[in-house]
């Protein structure tokens, strides 16, 4: 079984955990845009050709199934994908945790970049998951950014700008972007606030079952033997970057090949 990844840069490693967590035997293929990330600002059409080419350069290596590990590509280029992919291959797009956030009938904050917090997409979420909840949206200005390069100064002053914006007593937090739950630990402790960290809701663990849902298969997280990995940055066969070995999603994803760095 081979699980292909896009997104626009490696906020992917997060999902590509999950499925390694769920099923360690399977191969795995991230595929990204470097060269074009961040997504966000880039128009509809931009960015649906830039998935399409991130998809493309995966698909040489015959998935079974496509994961959009990405808010915005799920947006904006989802349609096309589905049109041109299945129902040969299964694609599995990325939806905010809104709806499980909202169960507890509580309020709760979701955390997103500007481009998603100002968009209808999110609002209509909200609208549709959390009617009459009270809802902060909270815009996070260089945080995914300052993730993708693993800058450890950039990521302190990103989290502390978002939780400062955060209203106190909020028990709960959407991660609205995939590069968030690689720092889950850390958005926590920024939220805590001298008090229990509050419960996150990121979309890796529910990308991964569908992904194998769509398959007609189950998570067997004791199967032996380890899936290979092999990540495409513009549709090139590249090393991890050392520096994203701080993740603990990248060091899950078993035997990588590091630049720089001796392979975990």
């Amino acid at each position: 079984m081979r699980i292909a990844l896009v997104d626009s840069g490696f906020g992917l490693l997060a999902a590509a955990a999950a499925v390694r967590e769920a099923r360690p035997d399977a191969d795995l293929v991230l595929s990204n845009d470097v060269e074009g990330m961040p997504w966000g600002p880039r128009t509809p059409e931009d960015i649906t050709e830039r998935v399409l080419a991130c998809a493309g350069a995966a698909l040489d290596l015959e998935p079974d199934a496509l994961i959009v590990a990405c808010n915005t590509a799920s947006v904006h280029a989802l349609p096309a994908l589905r049109e041109r992919l299945e129902p040969g291959l299964p694609v599995i797009g990325t939806v905010p945790a809104i709806k499980p956030a909202a169960a507890a009938g509580e309020a709760f904050a979701v955390w997103a970049t500007v481009a998603t917090t100002r968009s209808a997409y999110q609002a209509d979420l909200i609208a549709r998951f959390a009617p009459g909840l009270p809802v902060a949206a909270v815009a996070c200005p260089g945080l995914a950014e300052a993730i993708e390069h693993a800058d450890e100064d950039a990521l302190a002053e990103a989290l502390a700008d978002a939780a400062s914006r955060t209203p106190a007593g909020v028990r709960r937090v959407v991660l609205g972007c995939t590069h968030y739950e690689l720092v889950a630990a850390e958005i926590g402790a920024a939220l805590a606030r001298g008090g229990p960290a509050p419960e996150l809701f990121g979309p890796a663990a529910a990308l991964a079952r569908q992904a194998l849902d769509r398959l007609g298969e189950q998570a067997r997280p004791d199967a032996s033997g380890t899936g290979g990995l092999v990540l495409l940055q513009n549709g090139r066969s590249t090393p991890i970057p050392a520096a994203l070995l701080r993740y603990p999603q990248t060091r899950v994803l078993g035997s990588v090949q590091v630049e720089g760095a001796t392979p975990v």
